[in-house]
This record gives C-alpha cells, structure tokens and sequence, in this order.
C-alpha cells in the first residue's frame, strides 16, 4: 500500500514545513503544496490540478492543511478521493470571518459593496468579490476529518469550530492554551502527539 501525505501552509507559511511532518509518517510519501492561490476561485482551479498531478499511483491519500489551506481545501477537493483530512487552526466559516472583519475595521455591508474594496489597519483587504463567493458557495465537506483547535484562536470562536464539526462529523481536539498558530514547543508536541494519535492504519 502506497501512501501520500499532501501538507497545505496557511497564511505566510511554506511547503517547506512539509518537512516536520515526514517522521511522523515514516512508511508514507510526505509533500508539500506552494500555492499561488489568494482566493478561493483561484484555489479551486490549482489545487485539484495538483492534486491529479501528485497522487497518481498512491492507494491513499491523508490531506494535512493549516488555517486558510483547510480552507480553501475543503473549497476546491471536496470531490477528490482522499482517505483522511488533519486540519490545524482550520478557517471553517469565511463568511463568518469576514463580517468579523468588517466589524473590526468599522465597515458596513454597504460600504464595501460601493467601494469593492477596503483596505483594513490590521493588513487585511477586504473585498466584496470575495464576500459574495463565500456566501453562494457554503462548504460541503464529507471527508473523514480531525480538527487540532487553539483554545486562544482569535480568528475563529469556539462555537464556530464546535458547530462546523458537530455538522461534518469530524474529530474535534482542543489544546486550552494554543493559538491560531502552532509555533511554541509545548504547541508542536501537541500537535505532534495528536497527529500520531490521529493516522488510521494502512
């Protein structure tokens, strides 16, 4: 049986912390995916072209994907055969966040329809494109999943991750004092430990 893991980085990351998780997975092929993809349309078009491309020949195939890689993974490769998904600090709600977004910057719905797009003091763009897209296409995700979540994540609330993975079925792990970003040694062991705990067998 021959095994793929495909890693996607969140934001500001790299393919090349693909390379953490390869011990973990010993007796599988470990790689990660350098996306161009700023949106989820763009995502939808790249990522299932990599996928096609890196998985032939493998019987199994376990997605590892990090904040907005989850999301725009669960966006672009909910139809793909894939044997098991891991996300860390994954974006579940992108409407959600958005509109949280738009409160933190004092922007109303109006506002950003007229303008199309605002640019926020905490380095985001919010766009009212991208707005839209996430309202008429809503996640369908039926992969087997697990969630590792920070108790102190300050992009998505605990309701929202509790309620996304009641409603797919997933597993859901939450490490009190971790963070959207798993970058301390106490947060890596955990992380670590919880991927272990999480690979089903081949």
């Amino acid at each position: 049986m021959k095994r793929l893991v495909i890693y996607v980085h969140g934001k500001g990351g790299s393919a090349e912390e693909a390379k953490h998780y390869r011990p973990l997975f010993a007796e599988s092929d470990v790689i990660g995916f350098d996306y161009h993809a700023q949106t989820p349309w763009e995502a939808k078009d790249e990522f299932p072209r990599f996928f096609d491309l890196h998985s032939k020949g493998y019987d199994s195939v376990i997605l590892i994907a990090n904040s907005i890689g989850a999301y725009f993974s669960m966006n672009a490769l909910a139809g793909k055969k894939i044997s098991q998904a891991m996300f860390v600090s994954p974006i579940v709600d992108m409407e959600r966040l958005i509109t949280d977004m738009m409160m933190w910057a004092k922007v109303t719905e109006a506002e950003l329809e007229s303008k199309k797009e605002i640019s926020t003091e905490f380095g985001e763009t919010l766009s009212w494109e991208y707005l839209c897209y996430v309202r008429k296409y809503p996640i369908r995700w039926s992969i087997p999943t697990r969630i590792l979540y920070g108790g102190k994540d300050h992009l998505t609330s605990r309701e929202t991750i509790s309620g996304f993975a009641d409603r797919i079925g997933a597993g859901l792990t939450v490490m009190e004092d971790g963070e959207h970003w798993f970058h301390t040694e106490e947060q890596m062991n955990v992380l670590d430990h919880w991927i272990s705990n999480s690979i089903r067998p081949l």
